[in-house]
């Protein structure tokens, strides 16, 4: 008995290798460049992707921390403490990087999958 392959069974069947193979990407693999802008105040928190562009006024016990994200970037635009470190940290882009006004209570971290490297000390 001989098997008679036609065009259309060819089509079928590599429609479904795909739909399989899509889905297994799908479920298992991590997208990469994935990152993520947690803003921390005394009171509230926000999560914003890292292309969002927004200016987030956060309030705290010495007065507001003006936190700007603009193409990619995030950075304290202003914060009433005396010695600016927030400020002079500059823009923050990459997955791990953090600012904090710790006198007015206000956290920014970076986070997400961007750059996840594994330390082959810590195997």
């Amino acid at each position: 008995m001989i098997l008679k392959i036609k065009i259309i069974d060819v089509f079928i069947l590599s429609i479904a290798v795909g739909l399989i193979g899509f889905s297994a990407y799908a479920a298992y693999v991590k997208p990469f460049g994935f990152s993520q802008i947690l803003i921390k105040g005394q009171d509230s928190e926000w999560t914003f992707p890292a292309d969002a562009e927004e200016t987030i006024t956060v309030p705290g016990p010495l007065g507001n921390t003006v936190i700007r994200m603009h193409a990619g970037r995030v950075w304290v635009e202003s914060s009433p403490c005396k010695n600016q470190t927030c400020v002079e940290t500059g823009f923050l882009s990459k997955q791990g990087q953090w600012s904090a006004c710790l006198p007015n209570g206000v956290l920014l971290i970076v986070f997400g999958t961007e750059n996840e490297d594994v330390d082959a000390a810590a195997w």
